[in-house]
């Protein structure tokens, strides 16, 4: 499932990066789009895949791996049999609950992305003298400047990103289940209601949370330059400077990217998930 959201929505995943920090470099998501083009080629919209990769395989692992636990947890709370199915707003709680352990495995691996993907604009503003155009020389800097605990910079929006965001994505999705099973199991879905459900999970999940997004990537970008500030430092100087509009610089490329993206990382979620269960049946 993470594999194929990287797949499908890592170029713009890049261009969301770029925008969100260095929204006076970028008219657009074309003008973006264009000069990465003109800048580095065609891998430039796939700088940062394999952090990228590891990110979401490791986010999803976790994430649907706590999900199933999270699930009976909530059953507890409400005092209901381990079989019985959830509510749409009960999965969404287990979800929300779920994506806080998935955050600790998140944080590292999108810090290191989020500064690949940045790289040029970092030596293009002058914030940075040489940039670091590999993962290891990326992760090395992080570890010589400072230490371990760097990789953990940005944890707290990370937070404030994932858990009531994934409340939101997790509601949309079961909630778009439904109204495409009328009554019958969710499990008999084919792959264009899952696809679509996907990706209005998805698209819930970014509207809700995305000015913390840009804040969260601002910091693991800015932050190879020298001491940034922490959440709500960046977020008021972001507002008092820019303005409010400049919280969401690169929607667009966002809500591209979480609706064609989480709708390919349900589909595969779904499908991988159903031919395991098989091949355990047959066992």
């Amino acid at each position: 499932g993470g594999t194929a959201c990287v797949v499908t929505g890592q170029p713009f995943d890049t261009a969301k990066v770029k925008m969100q920090t260095f929204p006076d470099m970028y008219k657009g998501l074309v003008d973006c789009f264009v000069k990465t083009y003109k800048q580095v080629g065609f891998r430039g919209f796939y700088k940062g895949t394999t952090p990228a990769l590891l990110a979401n395989i490791a986010e999803n692992s976790v994430l649907f791996m706590c999900y199933g636990f999270c699930q009976q947890i909530v059953r507890r709370i409400v005092g209901v049999d381990r079989k019985t199915k959830l509510s749409d707003l009960q999965n969404a709680a287990a979800g929300s609950f779920a994506s806080a352990f998935a955050t600790l495995v998140l944080c590292p691996t999108e810090l290191v992305k989020c500064r690949l993907q940045a790289m040029y604009e970092m030596q293009l503003s002058g914030k940075i003298i040489q940039g670091h155009n590999t993962v290891w020389s990326v992760v090395k800097g992080v570890i010589q400047k400072d230490g371990p605990l760097g990789f953990y910079r940005g944890l707290s929006s990370t937070l404030l990103r994932e858990v009531p965001g994934y409340f939101f994505f997790f509601g949309g999705y079961e909630l778009s289940r439904t109204f495409f099973a009328s009554g019958r199991s969710k499990d008999d879905l084919g792959p264009v209601p899952l696809l679509l459900s996907g990706g209005f999970g998805g698209s819930c999940l970014w509207i809700s949370v995305y000015p913390v997004d840009c804040v969260k990537s601002r910091i693991q970008v800015l932050s190879m330059a020298g001491k940034q500030a922490g959440f709500m430092g960046t977020f008021v100087t972001v507002v008092k400077t820019e303005g409010v509009l400049a919280l969401y610089s690169g929607l667009t490329p966002t809500m591209i990217r979480a609706f064609v993206a989480n709708g390919a990382l349900f589909l595969a979620y779904e499908y991988s998930r159903k031919l395991m269960m098989k091949q355990i049946d047959s066992y």
